[in-house]
């Protein structure tokens, strides 16, 4: 293998959990360069939700990897698959999103996905273009390519079927639907995290069909969130976003224990092999060494959403405020309601730090809020307007706002 190949191929596959068939990356380079064109590099997106985390960014920078080798991106918004619901890793059915939940959620995810994507070398498909025109007879034509017994080899549904669990028609299509989609983009490579595996097995198997060369599949781990125990996801508030402030993520960043330094450098900065191998090292020794690594870390993932000046701000930042438990001087302020005494949930969710009355409850009453850094006694709900004017609100370590009359 050339050089130049070599060491493109040696970018990919780190940080990759599953490169399959085995050889398959290094060939399928090998044949683009021959043919000189770039390969067709394939991520889709289900668009469930409307906030990307770094979970979620792990495979985006990987396909990004691709783009500045010069490869084409393909980003498939599963506008269609978004509303039957990936069924990968779940216990339950899912709901069903609408046709109008999905075009929301998809265009709040094409601004963000944007952020890490080159939007310049990006061939963006939704797959509704191909399934609109398909009819009941095209559907049923395409299902001889999975069996029954194939699907249950998942883990996922086989747990669920053993158990006696319903498991839907719906969801045993999709694995077809999104295989099928690689058909109709002729995808030279397809991307996903490791609970994609199979899907992106089906894309081969759907294109050997249709007389097409199977795509390469190339999995990246799933993300542990700042617990550093579950998968990052919002439900369980372990997760950062990449459209977060500067000062939010570091703070956050800060959280994660020692043990997860190593991971999140390779998996969610540009640090080379050699650096994360000496940022794991010094976490490995814990003290002041692994404060340094996480801080080197932290600034890492910051500066790629808003620039190396952002980062440094945002650690002087946290410095200032748990460090030497400053309060800094630029808070956004929030301008009280007429009302006296003021009612502390619909305050919490008035300024964003909750996001529904019971949980602005369960803040106070597990003594996470404070104003001008004294709790607010467990019980309190009601406080006088002017003893909160011009006062500081927080939760938590890093939320805080100004209150203002």
């Amino acid at each position: 293998m050339p050089e130049h190949l070599r060491r493109a191929h040696e970018i990919l596959v780190n940080g990759a959990e599953h490169v399959l068939p085995e050889g398959g990356l290094a060939e399928a380079l090998s044949l683009a360069d021959q043919q000189q064109r770039p390969l067709r590099v394939k991520l889709g997106i289900d668009p469930s939700g409307s906030d990307l985390t770094l979970g979620h960014a792990v495979v985006l920078r990987k396909l990004r990897q691709f783009q500045d080798l010069g490869h084409h991106a393909v980003l498939i918004v599963g506008d269609l698959t978004g509303m039957v619901g990936d069924p990968s890793g779940r216990s339950a059915t899912r709901s069903m999103l609408s046709a109008e939940q999905t075009s929301e959620n998809s265009a709040s995810y094409f601004e963000q996905v944007m952020r890490i994507l080159d939007p310049e070398r990006v061939e963006v498909r939704r797959n509704s273009e191909w399934f609109a025109a398909m009819d009941i007879a095209d559907l049923l034509h395409e299902a001889r390519h999975l069996t029954v017994a194939g699907l249950l080899e998942r883990d996922d549904y086989s747990r669920r079927y053993a158990a006696g669990e319903p498991i839907s028609l719906v969801e045993f299509m999709y694995p077809l639907l999104q295989g099928y989609d690689s058909v109709a983009v002729e995808a030279d490579v397809e991307l996903g995290g490791t609970d994609q595996l199979y899907n992106n097995l089906v894309g081969r198997d759907m294109q050997r069909a249709h007389g097409q060369r199977p795509q390469v599949v190339l999995t990246v781990p799933l993300l542990e969130g700042l617990d550093g125990v579950q998968k990052m996801g919002k439900s369980l508030n372990n997760y950062v976003a990449i459209s977060e402030p500067a000062a939010e993520q570091f703070g956050k960043l800060m959280s994660m224990p020692d043990t997860l330094v190593e991971r999140y450098a390779r998996l969610c900065t540009d640090m080379s092999p050699a650096e994360c191998s000496a940022v794991a090292a010094d976490a490995a020794r814990g003290g002041p060494a692994a404060n340094a690594a996480k801080r080197e870390v932290g600034r890492a993932i910051v500066a790629l959403y808003h620039g190396t000046a952002a980062a440094t701000e945002a650690e002087t930042r946290f410095d200032a405020v748990f460090k030497r438990r400053e309060i800094p001087q630029d808070l956004d302020e929030h301008t009280l309601d007429a009302s006296d005494p003021v009612h502390l949930p619909a305050l919490l969710q008035d300024v964003g730090f909750a996001e529904s009355s019971s949980r602005a409850r369960r803040l106070l009453s597990d003594g996470a809020v404070r104003i001008d850094g004294e709790r607010v006694a467990p019980g309190v709900l009601d406080v006088e307007r002017s003893a909160l004017t011009q006062r500081v609100l927080a939760v938590g370590k890093r939320r805080m706002v100004r209150l203002t009359g």
